[in-house]
């Protein structure tokens, strides 16, 4: 049809086979088709009708003819019906297993019609007339009844999670609800926290809290023993910080949650960190870099040895860039170590250490270790003191090629924080190749995406001049059912990227001040966080509002 190129296509194939998904899915996920276009052209080759749901009216009579619950189970939506015959819109034509199942349940001929994934989630919203959201809260109000009995005898005790039956059906069913939601809302993670009269359970979306309606306060021990068990942690340690997991299966998505439970003064604190093995499964170009970036990267990526740091706060995004530069390193002929604390993500083909400093096994200790194990790559979880950084340094130099993190704002900073931990300038200027800093930003909805003109003083205010804003696509999301009104669905990063050339490397060894290496690194051509993120407000891809909430203009 058209649509890719054959190279493309072959980046797409290749992407398919290593990350064992389907080739329509590598399309999607590199952005060299839309839904409709892929779903158009898999209705042309299966010899289906393709829909476009937005532009039909199906009668409630047919809506009814499916379960709500069937419907979202199986991502599937009734059309319309004739004679016995059901046509049932569904993404995957080749999903035998669902439609036999459909045919099961509804007593009927079931033929397929294609639509993408997305158009049909929308759909059963519209048709059912309710979001995931609204869905969830009627589910909580039912638990909420029926649990009222159960947990009565709880209200005057102070927690009371060794006298909970944690087996009891109620709880079991606001646990998988709560997880479930956070699945299909795309939360990174759930908070679970007390207060002195309710439970507020937040879920983090693209990197923003949302709060959701939540459980009555009586119902915390039973919903801390649940999760207590599930995360084989102690029952009833209550006065200890905890750590565990969950392995879940939701749909047809694997999960690991990483627990974290702390005491607080009106109960304990769950987080759960939702680690989705896909989220890790992407190549450099998919992260956000500008095409001079992703090329650079990937001349450094391809070094036999030397130190790439990646910087910036927790939740920036740093694991899963040196995953994917990782994932593009992990060929048989390459022999690569991570030491990490602790290990979120497991990778096929890497030698994987978790730290455990109760046992004494910390950072440095395992990297020496490690050159003992003649890898090719190292990956150091974190470069947190003097003896880390001391030992990732004398790696590099013995002939490895080295990543690792800091936590600093921005590129330049990191040299002189090496510099401050004690690791000497001459060190650093030999071993460092290049530092990348990176936040992450929302990215605006496609479903909802409209172009607007900001005013004359937003442009100045941001630096845009007058010829930047005459070829710029500014683009705003109104909100809509994909992006729960949010106007963004879904994240990029925006990135400096700090090359160690020799005028910076003799700044370095003088140890000059974190300004006089920015400002030569932006003669040489680094484009600082703030202005990678205008690239993209220009571009479409994201607002002004998220460019401020990460960056600010003084670090241009």
């Amino acid at each position: 049809m058209g649509g890719v190129s054959p190279e493309q296509l072959a980046e797409a194939v290749q992407m398919a086979d290593e990350t064992g998904t389907k080739l329509p899915d590598a399309l999607l996920r590199l952005g060299y088709a839309t839904g409709d276009e892929v779903m158009r052209a898999m209705a042309e080759e299966h010899g289906f009708d393709y829909v476009n749901l937005s532009e039909v009216s199906i009668p409630p009579s047919v809506v009814e003819l499916v379960p709500e619950s069937v419907a979202r189970e199986n991502v599937i939506l009734p059309m319309a019906e004739a004679e016995g015959e059901l046509k049932v819109v569904v993404s995957d034509p080749e999903d035998f297993e669902t439609f036999e199942k459909l045919r099961f349940i509804l007593n009927r001929r079931v033929t397929p019609v294609l639509a993408p994934r997305e158009s049909i989630l929308e759909a059963i919203n519209r048709y059912y007339g309710q979001t995931v959201g609204e869905s969830a809260d009627s589910m909580l109000q039912e638990f909420t009844d029926t649990a009222i009995d159960f947990t009565e005898t709880m209200e005057d005790s102070d927690g009371g999670d060794e006298e909970v039956d944690e087996s009891s059906a109620p709880v079991v069913r606001l646990v998988q609800l709560i997880i479930t939601e956070a699945v299909q809302l795309r939360a990174s993670d759930i908070h679970i926290e007390p207060f002195e009269d309710r439970i507020r359970v937040r879920y983090r979306i693209d990197g923003v809290l949302i709060e959701r309606d939540s459980p009555p306060r009586r119902l915390l021990g039973a919903l801390l023993s649940r999760l207590k068990i599930l995360s084989r942690l102690d029952i009833a340690e209550r006065r200890r910080m905890q750590d565990g997991r969950i392995k879940v299966t939701i749909g047809e998505k694997e999960l690991d949650l990483r627990v974290s439970v702390i005491p607080t003064n009106h109960g304990q604190s769950v987080v759960m960190r939702l680690l989705d093995k896909d989220s890790i499964k992407v190549g450099i170009r998919q992260l956000g870099f500008s095409e001079e970036d992703f090329q650079r990267l990937q001349q450094l990526i391809q070094r036999p040895n030397g130190i790439i740091l990646v910087t910036g706060p927790t939740g920036s995004g740093k694991t899963t860039s040196l995953y994917a530069a990782l994932n593009e390193l992990n060929t048989p002929d390459r022999k690569i170590i991570t030491a990490e604390d602790p290990v979120e993500y497991y990778l096929e083909g890497v030698n994987q250490v978790e730290i455990r400093h109760a046992i004494g096994l910390d950072f440095a200790r395992v990297i020496r270790a490690m050159l003992r194990q003649a890898p090719n790559v190292i990956l150091v979880g974190e470069m947190r003191d003097l003896e880390t950084a001391q030992m990732g340094i004398q790696a590099s130099l013995t002939g490895h090629l080295v990543f690792s993190t800091l936590h600093t704002n921005d590129a330049p900073s990191a040299i002189t924080r090496l510099i401050d931990m004690g690791v000497p300038s001459y060190l650093v200027a030999s071993s460092v190749v290049a530092i990348m800093a990176q936040r992450l930003v929302r990215v605006v909805c496609q479903k909802c995406k409209q172009p607007y003109s900001p005013s004359a003083s937003q442009l100045e205010a941001a630096g845009i001049t007058i010829e930047m804003a005459r070829n710029a696509d500014f683009a705003k999301g109104r909100g809509c059912g994909a992006c729960q009104g949010s106007g963004y669905r879904g994240r990029l990063g925006i990135f400096e990227l700090l090359m160690m050339s020799s005028k910076v490397r003799e700044l370095t060894f003088n140890e000059s001040p974190t300004e006089k290496i920015r400002q030569q690194a932006i003669t040489e051509g680094m484009r600082t966080l703030y202005w990678d993120g205008i690239d993209k407000v220009v571009r479409g891809v994201t607002t002004f509002d998220e460019i401020y909430r990460v960056s600010k203009r003084d670090e241009q």
